[in-house]
């Protein structure tokens, strides 16, 4: 309830629901900003610009800090959080991985590797490197990595070895 009341915003009208022309406006405004904001991007440079820039990252840090200081100033409820918390710290539980089960899991990848045919395996990650440098469909290969018994770090590595790694461009 208190959920409801404070961050849906269902509160903030007598009618929620108003014979369905308040649901219409919020939908009509939210479409109304999003092209806005699209505009903006384009009248900017475009879509490549902003993630180059690193402008979507600024516009995500900024939103976040605001959003965090309506919840630490109180003008946004959070339930649970800033309004209705409960006043006993809520224990959590940390999930602590037996060292057995990592040791086993390792040995379960060594015989893995030992039991695989080697040759098989690196043919499919090198032709999975060869259609990642041309503009094949790469879904094909990777499907017969995974039946060569090329594992996920594998496959990622191969992929990293052509494509690299994106680093975000942040500007802040």
């Amino acid at each position: 309830q208190q959920v409801i009341a404070h961050e849906s915003g269902v509160a903030n009208t007598a009618d929620p629901l108003g014979g369905s022309y308040y649901v219409e406006r919020l939908t009509s405004e939210i479409e109304r900003r999003a092209w806005d904001y699209l505009e903006r991007v384009e009248r900017s440079g475009g879509a490549l610009w902003a993630v180059e820039s690193g402008f979507f990252q600024r516009e995500i840090a900024d939103s976040a800090y605001r959003y965090q200081q309506e919840i630490d100033s109180h003008e946004r409820v959070v339930v649970g959080v800033n309004g209705y918390a409960l006043d006993e710290p809520t224990p959590i539980e940390i999930l602590k991985v037996d060292p057995a089960v990592e040791q086993a899991s390792a040995e379960r990848l060594r015989a893995l590797r030992a039991r695989r045919d080697q040759a098989a395996a690196s043919a499919a990650r090198e032709a999975l490197g060869q259609a990642a440098r041309r503009t094949d469909n790469l879904m094909p290969y990777i499907v017969a990595a995974v039946e060569a018994w090329c594992t996920l770090g594998e496959i990622c590595d191969t992929l990293r070895d052509v494509f690299g790694e994106y680093r975000e461009n942040v500007q802040l």
